[in-house]
């Protein structure tokens, strides 16, 4: 049975306003919901990965559990949050995993300069990272679109409902933010 809009929107209040036990209550009734928009995170990140779906719900259900004093809006509004926290979960890694194949430790190999040309999935991730940082000092409402629409799966009208836009606004930011994204992910990879 999928839960409503209103009672996740209850458990959220009732989170925020001291109730402990309403988190726990959440995440069954949240958990497959969960699980599909990890699923999504995932199939945009490399081969071999060693963070699992699960693993991610997880880690992002433990980053949630100290956040009962959100605002929390909505289900929408806890949705989106989750997707940011998924994301910074998933470059965090990168970085990590980056940062240990930029030296980490180990020795030095030489390759030869088409394979050093070939950005990996984890250097795409972090180009896009930056990306998104670089939109939000320009404009913080596109680079939520951004993390609702392509991180978070989210629709049109849950993203219009999330940020209190009308749906024909988050469609003309969205287009804007993947046209401003594409060009600067181009010129990163020259």
């Amino acid at each position: 049975m999928t839960p409503s809009t209103q009672q996740v929107t209850q458990l959220l209040m009732a989170w925020r306003e001291g109730d402990a036990g309403a988190f726990d209550r959440l995440l069954p009734m949240v958990y497959d919901e969960l699980r599909r928009l990890a699923h999504r995170y995932m199939r945009r990140v490399p081969a071999g990965q060693t963070l699992q779906t699960t693993a991610l719900v997880h880690e992002a259900y433990l980053r949630l559990a100290g956040h009962g004093d959100v605002e929390w809006g909505n289900r929408a509004h806890f949705f989106a949050v989750c997707s940011q926290v998924m994301r910074s979960l998933l470059v965090d890694r990168a970085r990590s995993r980056y940062a240990i194949k930029r030296g980490g430790g180990l020795h030095r190999v030489e390759l030869n300069d088409a394979a050093a040309q070939t950005p990996t999935q984890d250097e795409r991730l972090l180009a896009l990272d930056e990306a998104l940082e670089r939109l939000a000092a320009l404009d913080p409402r596109k680079t939520r679109i951004v993390e609702m629409r392509y991180f978070g799966g989210m629709s049109v009208e849950e993203t219009a409902q999330v940020l209190d836009l009308s749906p024909i606004t988050i469609k003309r930011e969205w287009s804007k933010a993947r046209a401003w994204l594409h060009r600067e992910m181009q010129q990163s990879e020259q």
